[in-house]
C-alpha cells in the first residue's frame, strides 16, 4: 500500500506514483502540458454547491469536511479508482486551492487513508 500525498498544482513540486488532479475545474493559468497526470478525478471533487458554500473560508472548514465526506461516501464509483491506485503504490492528489491546510485534497487524502486502513475493532 502506498503513501498518499497532496501537492498544489502551481507549486510544481515533485510528485510520487500515480498523480491525479482532484478538482472539478482545471487550475487557472496552468497548461495541460505542465501537469504530469495519470488521471483527472473530477467526480471526486466537491459538488459545485458545496464548493460555492465553502468559498475557501477556513472558519467553514470543519462543516465543509463533514459535508464533503458524506458526498464521498455517496460517490463510491468515483472514489474506487483512487483507492485501487493507492493499494498499488504511492498516489499524489493535485489541487489548486491557495490554502494548503483547508482544501478538498486534504479531506480526500484523509478519506482514502481511512478506507485503506483495516478496521482495528
Amino acid at each position: 500500500m502506498g503513501d498518499i500525498t497532496v501537492s498544489r498544482a502551481y507549486d510544481r513540486e515533485p510528485t510520487e506514483g500515480a498523480v491525479f488532479l482532484v478538482d472539478r475545474m482545471w487550475p487557472r493559468g496552468v497548461r495541460k502540458d505542465d501537469l504530469r497526470l495519470d488521471g483527472w478525478a473530477r467526480d471526486v471533487a466537491p459538488s459545485a454547491d458545496l464548493r460555492r458554500w465553502f468559498g475557501h473560508r477556513p472558519e467553514r472548514f470543519e462543516e465543509f469536511r463533514a459535508r464533503y465526506l458524506r458526498e464521498l461516501d455517496a460517490n463510491q464509483d468515483a472514489v474506487h479508482p483512487l483507492l485501487e491506485a493507492a493499494r498499488r503504490g504511492p498516489v499524489t492528489l493535485v489541487y489548486s486551492a491557495k490554502d494548503t491546510e483547508h482544501n478538498n485534497a486534504v479531506v480526500l487524502r484523509e478519506y482514502l487513508r481511512r478506507h485503506l486502513t483495516p478496521s482495528l475493532r
